[in-house]
């Protein structure tokens, strides 16, 4: 899910949608309006999912998207090698996430842990 909003209004820390991926804003820079132009926005940006760095140039005043990004809880159901069947506490949905060995090591039967979701992905927090 995706709301609209204008580039103006974004802020550091925040999320924007590029490339249709979420997207954590690491800094913006804003130049001044031209002689024939309006105010344009620089915006560095690291993808939440990919970890992709990306950015992206546009007019103060154009539309973008701003992904909604939860954070929920899940209890771990079962582990096998690097995929981590998962039951979310609220609305009791089973879902499957691959991780790395790090993670996987902290992880056991029975324990809550925190997740991050948006535009239909999902990972470990």
């Amino acid at each position: 899910m995706k709301e609209q909003t204008e580039v103006g209004k974004l802020k550091e820390g925040r999320y924007v949608v590029v490339d249709e991926e979420p997207c954590r804003i690491v800094s913006i820079a804003i130049s001044k309006p031209g002689k024939h132009g309006a105010a344009k926005s620089r915006i560095d940006c690291i993808g939440i999912f990919d970890g992709v760095k990306r950015s992206i140039v546009q007019p103060v005043s154009a539309k973008t998207y701003v992904p909604v990004v939860e954070r929920k809880i899940a209890q771990v159901i079962s582990i096998a090698g690097a995929t981590v069947q998962l039951m979310d506490v609220k609305d009791f949905e089973m879902f499957e996430l691959t991780v790395t060995d790090e993670q996987a090591g902290d992880l056991e039967p029975g324990k809550e842990i925190a997740y991050i979701t948006s535009l239909g992905k999902k990972k470990l927090e």
